[in-house]
């Protein structure tokens, strides 16, 4: 079997205490099921010239680490992944920037990650680079005459090409993309978006199916991966942390009161503030949940150093004081509103413990959080999801309450319905989404892609022996 080498921007290596995000889960999941390496960047920079990369073996699978130089990794990161890429994949036009000396330095990194990768290649390897910040490194590798099967996934949206034109270098994106064997979406809205920008590249022929891209002779192949979740760990974890002091304290500082949750990394994208506004909205409409209904808004920290991310935790902890202190009384607030980090097992205790779910991100590639909150239910008196249409995971979780999360009364009536909602619908709306769920969890996920970029030639039978095991 070819060895599988997965590249990222940071390596995840595995801590239990952690509770990483789905990039993570998903190429963690996929070295473990495989072994194999796992390459990227260390999470340190430093001034001058690169060292030979780190390496280490935990758990079956060789993490090899680089450190990336000082001068580059600003412009890189900050700048052109998290205030161009970022923004602008996410349709937030408005709050993208560009510089011509970012776009330079992430090139430069993407040729640094491609230099210090290729010594470590073997012949037959499968090497699936993973998300928006190394777009350009299938480039370099092919560049520097590397033979392998490349395969890409993108973990957040793509958008379409009347957004993505804003972006002065959007040509070389697509190119970029163009030099994998197999690009990956995270649903088929991405896929047709990529498809509308080669379409504007290239022309209308260039895309002569619905599966792949010809190009100088090159054949990309192009598919749809929604990642999953591991329904049973999610389960054993949900059930196991029931024991937790910390579940526990949460649980009795309900007093039982039932509990809406959210749980979202603290970004523009996710839609915190509206969702704040929607809470106060269900206060004012429906005075019965007034003293019995307790919302917890989990949001560590992201980005903190960027100027956006700072605004919108400003934002967020006016708008909690603000509803907090009209509705507050001595004996409950409103909104528990917390800037900290859990493991994974204690979220997927706070998740179980939930009567409603609220993932109402304004655009998201999959969000797997609104997956988590469906696997930790207890399937005997489960709770009720509330998740925006802008999400990926609103094309599959179909048995969610599905809202505009710019719609504050729609997500407030959203809520509402989710704690009146008699058991015998939300027993049938969970039992559909968790159906769902294992019958496209991360494994198949990860089994699928890798089964797809080996398959060269093959591709078609590849993808037919999966539309017959009914996950396409």
């Amino acid at each position: 079997m070819s060895r599988l080498v997965a590249v990222s921007n940071r390596v995840t290596i595995p801590k239990r205490a952690s509770a990483a995000g789905g990039l993570a889960v998903g190429v963690l999941a996929a070295m473990q099921a495989r072994g194999g390496l796992w390459f990227g960047w260390s999470g340190e920079s430093r001034a001058g010239a690169q060292a030979a990369p780190q390496v280490s073996e935990r758990q079956g699978v060789t993490f090899a680490t680089i450190d990336l130089p000082r001068e580059e990794f600003e412009p890189y990161y900050a700048g052109f992944c998290n205030t161009t890429l970022w923004p602008l994949f996410h349709y937030f036009a408005g709050a993208m920037q560009y510089s011509e000396a970012q776009y330079a330095a992430y090139c430069r990194v993407n040729a640094t990650f491609a230099e210090r990768l290729a010594p470590l290649l073997r012949d037959d390897d499968l090497v699936w680079v993973h998300d928006y910040h190394l777009i350009h490194l299938g480039k370099e590798l092919r560049e520097r005459g590397m033979k392998q099967r490349l395969g890409f996934f993108l973990h957040i949206p793509f958008p379409h090409i009347e957004a993505l034109r804003a972006l002065p270098v959007w040509p070389d994106l697509v190119r970029g993309l163009l030099a994998y064997d197999l690009v990956g979406f995270q649903t088929a809205r991405d896929l047709a978006c990529f498809r509308s920008a080669v379409s504007e590249l290239l022309g209308p022929t260039a895309a002569q199916s619905d599966v792949a891209v010809l190009q100088h002779g090159r054949r990309t192949r192009l598919d749809v991966f929604p990642i999953g979740v591991d329904v049973g760990a999610i389960q054993r974890e949900a059930r196991r942390s029931q024991r937790s002091e910390t579940v526990r304290r949460m649980q009795a500082g309900l007093l039982g009161r039932p509990c809406v949750i959210g749980v979202d990394r603290l970004d523009y994208s996710k839609g915190l503030v509206d969702r704040f506004l929607a809470y106060e909205r269900l206060m004012e409409r429906h005075a019965e949940h007034l003293n019995q209904v307790t919302f917890l808004q989990i949001a560590p920290l992201s980005r903190a150093d960027l100027r956006a991310y700072s605004e919108i935790r400003r934002s967020l902890e006016q708008a909690a004081g603000r509803i907090n202190g009209r509705f507050a009384e001595t004996d409950w607030t409103p909104i528990r509103y917390l800037n900290r980090n859990f493991s994974h097992e204690v979220l997927m205790g706070f998740l179980r413990n939930a009567r409603a779910g609220v993932v109402t991100p304004m655009r998201d590639g999959m969000n797997l959080v609104a997956k988590e909150f469906v696997a930790a239910q207890v399937p005997e008196d489960p709770g009720v999801l509330v998740l925006s249409t802008l999400a990926g995971a609103a094309e599959e979780l179909t048995g969610a309450l599905l809202v505009n999360p710019r719609d504050a009364t729609a997500v407030a009536e959203a809520i509402h319905q989710a704690l009146a909602m008699p058991l015998a619908e939300r027993r049938s709306r969970h039992a559909d989404m968790l159906e769902a769920l294992r019958r496209n969890d991360i494994h198949t996920w990860h089994r699928r892609f890798c089964d797809l970029l080996r398959a060269r030639d093959a591709g078609q039978a590849a993808a037919a022996r999966w539309r017959l095991a009914g996950v396409l």
